[in-house]
């Protein structure tokens, strides 16, 4: 194969369109690393496969399918609902081009995920929300710490003056419940310790908490491990992702055993890549996905949207 012949198969593995490439029949020919990652299937191992192998779609798309191979007529359908081999429902906008090649009729499909633009519009509003919230708790914060220094200051000096030791019990709650609130205001306002950043195994973040779960529950709780041992390190603070990642499968221990025995749940963490992902406006070639399922009752729908703002739980 020369360099030329080399560049169009070179070309479709580097977009970042989901593209396959379908014979007269509908089966597969090719499926560029897009369409692998965005199907969650192999494109080598389902080579020759039907198109309703691949994912599920409607009679009525199949017909066009049809159709545009024996009118030769482009089509492009908005919105489309594909059901993936994993269960997950796609929202898709795709366009179909016939090709000819040596007397036989390719069609070729470029599939453009809607649930991406949609999630990232969603999480941009969330996001301007949260820092609505945080700009508003950071000011209230401020607010309540000043007087509560003097307020601190002033039980401190009443103690001194007061005769009997008994009566320092009123002024010594005082000063306790003033540092309590100082040290709720403190979490509201967050840490200003700066992450101590590192390269990291993301799957040793995950084998310690599970080893802290286990600990915890007395092996009661099922952890499933489902990692992909591909992902290569990356630069975190190794504690805080402990620490993050240790508080959400907490929360999902808690949540299991509020709606049943503790020893009948089941919490599995799952990580996986992503490519061309945006977060916070920024898109990334590459990112690395840590996905945390158990089988308690979910997050009730009406904390779904505000469950990452200040003080909710």
């Amino acid at each position: 194969m020369t360099i030329s012949d080399a560049i169009p198969r070179l070309l479709l593995d580097n977009l970042t369109t989901a593209t396959i490439l379908l014979d007269a029949e509908l089966r597969l020919e090719y499926m560029n690393p897009a369409a692998e990652m965005l199907l969650a299937i192999s494109g080598q191992r389902s080579h020759g496969q039907f198109i309703s192998e691949l994912f599920t779609e409607s009679t009525e798309a199949l017909n066009s399918l049809r159709q545009a191979v024996e009118q030769a007529h482009p089509f492009t359908k908005r919105e489309a609902m594909l059901t993936a081999l994993t269960g997950q429902t796609l929202t898709v906008d795709y366009a179909v081009t016939p090709i000819l090649n040596n007397g036989a009729t390719l069609l070729l499909l470029e599939v453009h995920p809607r649930d991406r633009l949609l999630r990232i519009t969603k999480e941009e509003a969330q996001l301007s929300k949260q820092e609505t919230s945080k700009m508003l708790v950071r000011g209230l914060a401020h607010e309540i710490k000043n007087p509560l220094g003097g307020i601190r200051g002033a039980a401190q000096l009443l103690a001194r003056e007061l005769p009997e030791e008994s009566l320092r019990d009123y002024t010594n709650v005082i000063i306790e419940e003033a540092d309590r609130l100082r040290n709720l205001v403190d979490r509201m306002l967050g840490s200003n310790k700066l992450p101590s950043l590192a390269m990291c195994n993301v799957h040793e973040v995950l084998e310690r908490v599970c080893h802290l779960v286990e600990a915890e529950s007395q092996g009661c709780i099922t952890l499933v491990r489902d990692y992909d041992p591909s992902i290569p390190d990356v630069l975190i603070d190794r504690e805080q992702m402990i620490q993050a990642v240790l508080n959400i499968v907490r929360n999902a221990m808690q949540a299991i055993s509020s709606q049943n025995e503790l020893r009948l749940g089941r919490i599995s963490l799952r990580t996986r890549t992503m490519r061309q992902f945006t977060i916070g406006h920024v898109r990334h070639r590459l990112v690395t996905k840590i996905e945390i399922i158990d089988n308690g009752p979910g997050i009730p729908a009406e904390l779904q949207e505000t469950i990452f703002f200040p003080m909710v739980s």
